[in-house]
């Protein structure tokens, strides 16, 4: 499966920003998909996942409540609605599927073999 990210941008502190993952492929539907972080000096982290049927999804605590994740296996596309957003957050956003039925805890611990690329995300106080 080959993915591509998109919809990241510069937004204020407070603001909204919706970022979508396009997969390509007739099995996206039984991929879980993650979307993870990297901002400059520190290492890639977890920011939130979504099973393969959307039935279950994990987020890293400092976005939750702030972040949802979703997405529309008839579009091939994997959402990720981030809101009250902060400098913090501030970093590029990579989607990433795993071809797993896995759900619940195990989502953010996945091997995620499949990669897109990045798409930045720049939160100004």
């Amino acid at each position: 499966v080959q993915l591509q990210a998109s919809g990241g941008g510069a937004v204020q502190a407070g603001g909204s920003l919706r970022l979508s993952c396009a997969a390509s492929g007739r099995t996206f539907s039984r991929y879980a998909v993650g979307w993870f972080r990297q901002a400059p000096g520190k290492e890639r982290e977890f920011v939130a996942a979504i099973s393969d049927n959307g039935r279950s999804t994990s987020y890293a605590d400092s976005v939750k409540g702030r972040f949802t994740i979703s997405r529309d296996n008839a579009k091939n596309t994997v959402f990720l609605q981030m809101t009250s957003l902060k400098p913090e957050d501030t970093a590029v956003y990579y989607c990433a599927a795993d071809g797993s039925d896995a759900f619940g805890w195990l989502l953010p611990i996945l091997k995620y073999d499949y990669w897109g690329q990045g798409t930045q995300v720049t939160v100004s106080s």
